[in-house]
């Protein structure tokens, strides 16, 4: 939902007509629900009939004064923020604001830029506050395993639906850690072919050399070491789906073979001239531009056109917006689960930081951070210092434009190992690399310039 969807409800409180009357004026052009108080006693005769997200409160005022009614909300309101506003500011009031339970102190006479700024921080924190201590969303708020309420989340969704259906090739793209065979097995299993096989194939994971016998089978004798006929995951994937995953890092050659499958849906095992039909749904993803690799002749063009049928983006974490804040959520929940310990609650100023990492390995990142916190982390409650020294560090980081671009890409390869604890296979995962490249970087990482 977007924010200009929110209608959230703020009761403004104020002795002075007009102040109540420019207030209303503003925050109802953005879209709040506005209600008005002029006294104390009046404001809580509403709150008690109609739940409020913010109380807006003048400090001084007849009778009982703001931060009365500031205690009064805290002690009986709990998922209410309030704000202040005075024409009286002094330390002590500010102080004394903050300690009963004011989110924001605001001074009059005060722009409209500044009562909107802190209006909007306000709520912010208090949508952070729901997200975060709601219950885990079951597989019900999570449909084909995808948790999230983000609009792009809400078209990939709309993409599975459309396609599950369908016999169409499918292109899943994304970023490394975006969950592309999430993707992939949701649209299968929804499928008429979900009753069979769902073949899944790292086609970087495999050497080039034997991604061939691997895909289409080999027979005895083919090769040294092939002491049986084995059939392939082609074959394996018949009447099913078979997901090839990272499509990009196939050899020009073995793109010309794939394209026959696909084409005429028969594959040849090494070391035989005979061909074999198969009857297998092609799902394939890459975390590469393949249309600028083919390009670069990097990639067959007649293989992305004959894949490029149906295409999924799948959108990166960092543009998934409260998206993070569930799946920590979620994470948390489970792996607590997984090691016995209770539930721990994430502080503030940690879920902000959380939230507004850029994370480079996705939800793949994501998930290992928080899967580390929870078992390393002592007490109930995860606050900054439990944070990888990364990320709590990341905001002060030297960004400056001086660097060369070795040196960045050196700096964001050790950054990625330090948020993986030096895990080279989950780091090459993160990077979109191989460990062979991995290992070259790091190489001549150590090599004095």
């Amino acid at each position: 939902m977007a924010d200009s969807d929110r209608k959230e409800r703020i009761l403004i409180v104020d002795d002075t007509p007009d102040t109540l009357e420019v207030l209303q004026r503003n925050l109802t052009s953005q879209g709040y629900r506005t209600f008005i108080a002029s006294h104390a006693a009046e404001a809580i005769k509403i709150l008690e009939t109609a739940p409020m997200d913010l109380v807006i409160t003048d400090f001084k005022m007849p009778e009982v004064s703001g931060l009365d009614l500031i205690r009064h909300v805290r002690e009986n309101f709990r998922d209410t923020e309030v704000m202040m506003i005075t024409g009286y500011p002094s330390v002590e009031g500010a102080v004394e604001a903050v300690k009963k339970g004011a989110e924001e102190y605001l001074v009059k006479p005060f722009t409209d830029e500044e009562l909107l700024s802190a209006v909007g921080r306000t709520l912010g924190k208090l949508r952070l506050r729901r997200i975060t201590k709601a219950p885990p969303p079951g597989r019900a708020s999570a449909p084909y395993g995808f948790i999230g309420e983000s609009e792009a989340m809400a078209r990939v969704r709309d993409s599975i639906a459309k396609v599950a259906s369908t016999s169409a090739t499918v292109l899943i793209a994304g970023e490394s850690g975006t969950g592309k065979e999430l993707a992939a097995r949701a649209i299968h299993y929804n499928s008429p072919r979900a009753s069979a096989p769902f073949v899944p194939v790292n086609c970087g994971a495999i050497p080039n050399e034997l991604l061939e016998s691997e895909l289409f089978g080999h027979i005895k004798g083919a090769f040294t070491g092939a002491i049986e006929t084995r059939a392939g995951f082609f074959q394996t994937a018949d009447g099913g789906s078979i997901f090839l995953d990272e499509i990009s890092e196939t050899s020009l050659s073995m793109q010309v073979k794939l394209l026959r499958v696909l084409q005429e849906k028969e594959v040849c095992m090494v070391g035989s001239s005979r061909l074999r039909k198969v009857d297998v749904r092609i799902l394939v993803s890459t975390n590469k531009d393949l249309f600028n690799l083919v390009k670069k002749g990097a990639f067959r063009e007649d293989l992305f056109f004959r894949i490029n049928v149906i295409t999924i983006d799948l959108p990166p974490l960092r543009e998934r917006g409260n998206d993070i804040l569930l799946l920590i959520r979620h994470f948390a929940a489970k792996f607590a689960e997984d090691s016995g310990k209770s539930q721990p609650q994430f502080s503030e100023e940690a879920l902000q930081i959380l939230q507004h990492y850029h994370w480079p390995g996705n939800i793949r990142e994501l998930e290992n951070v928080i899967q580390r916190l929870v078992l390393m982390t002592e007490g109930h409650l995860i606050a900054v210092p439990d944070l990888p020294s990364l990320m709590r560090f990341s905001a002060l980081r030297e960004t400056g434009l001086h660097r060369t671009l070795t040196e960045v890409e050196a700096e964001y390869i050790r950054n990625v190992l330090a948020s993986v604890d030096g895990n080279k296979t989950r780091a090459a995962q993160i990077l979109g690399i191989d460990r062979k490249t991995l290992r070259e970087k790091l190489q001549k990482m150590k090599k004095p310039a």
